[in-house]
């Protein structure tokens, strides 16, 4: 009987619950709401290792959303969930058209289906997107990846992950920006900083609130704004009322995606401290909201018009006085479109 239906499988940790839950994995569900929008003839079926909180299949922008919610899981039993995920995969392959298998992260979604691909001669590939190209990503040796089916989402993340693990990615396809998403400039830039991320050790937030500290002597009207939770937030509040800072920086906690989109179209500069970031969606997100961007981090090689790229907290606060004291201009960059980004994965399919 002829397989009717092509059918592109993605291996992804997390997925949204529903179509409203744009903070989970922003990037990724870009992708596949773009995928499914140029190529709606293709059957898009995610399967989801740890999150939802929740086992019964569901629909999500026409891509149907296997669920598996293992993330309560102790690791004794993961053995069971990669079983249970190869069995659902191999279904798929056996009813319809398996056109090849894409994963986020090289971890446990690459494990099985760069296996599954290899010992059922499908295609895989797997979008490195960050802390997995980390020296203490053991999952690697496991995975056994090969160079052609690696997809780096930034230069940064090529050269890191051919450094730890010996194999260097032969694609790099960055993550990107949906335009639609962004309303109609020019916007009042009513906040001087913004920063936007989740509060946790490895984003150094604390180095943002003393970079605030130092403007704010040197701009006593200084305006700031912070959208994100996280597991340090209670000691970055306690920085913040230590250094008086109140009325200066505003901390909005964790909001929407759509409404920190807009928000940034009111900041004149995005600072992002942390001291390692695979290619940050909010700088692209910023730039094309007229923002200028300065991080401790480079995602390309190449230039990129209104990011600056500094060494440490002194070069950081020099640069934005530097930039205060310009005639700053805040035009919209497009570095990525999602566009691109999905017709580029699709052709390494097609």
């Amino acid at each position: 009987m002829r397989k009717t239906e092509d059918v592109l499988v993605i291996l992804s940790p997390a997925f949204p619950p529903k179509e409203s839950g744009t903070e989970w994995v922003p990037a990724q569900q870009l992708l596949v709401k773009e995928l499914k929008r140029q190529f709606p003839g293709l059957a898009i079926v995610v399967i989801s290792f740890f999150y939802p909180a929740q086992k019964i299949e569901y629909v999500w922008n026409d891509v149907r959303v296997i669920p598996f919610d293992a993330a309560k899981k102790k690791k004794l039993r993961r053995v069971l969930l990669w079983r249970n995920v190869w069995k659902k995969i191999n279904r798929i392959k056996n009813e319809e058209n398996l056109i090849g298998l894409l994963s986020f992260w090289c971890g446990e979604c690459a494990l099985i289906g760069s296996w599954f691909a290899k010992l059922n001669h499908v295609r895989h590939y797997c979008w490195i997107c960050g802390q997995d190209a980390r020296r203490t990503n053991k999952l690697v040796k496991w995975i056994r990846p090969k160079s052609d089916e690696l997809i780096a989402i930034s230069d940064f993340l090529t050269k890191e992950f051919y450094t730890n693990h010996k194999v260097k990615p032969a694609h790099v396809i960055p993550i990107a920006i949906d335009r639609k998403m962004f309303p109609e400039l020019p916007c009042k830039r009513e906040f001087d900083i913004i920063g936007a991320g989740s509060f946790s050790l490895q984003k150094n937030y604390d180095q943002f609130v003393w970079v605030i500290a130092a403007l704010k002597e040197r701009f006593p009207g200084l305006r700031a704004v912070h959208c994100g939770s996280g597991e340090d937030e209670e000691n970055i509040r306690k920085l913040v009322k230590k250094l008086n800072l109140e009325q200066t920086l505003e901390l909005r906690g964790l909001m929407p995606h759509a409404e920190v989109i807009p928000l940034m179209q009111h900041a004149k500069i995005l600072l992002h401290p942390s001291t390692y970031e695979g290619f940050g969606m909010v700088h692209l997100e910023a730039l094309y909201a007229g923002s200028h961007v300065i991080s401790f981090t480079k995602a390309m090689d190449q230039q990129i018009q209104n990011w600056h790229v500094v060494k440490d907290k002194n070069e950081m606060i020099n640069k934005t006085i530097e930039l205060f004291e310009s005639n700053l201009s805040h035009e919209r960059v497009l570095v990525y479109s999602i566009e691109n980004t999905a017709k580029k994965i699709m052709q390494l399919f097609t």
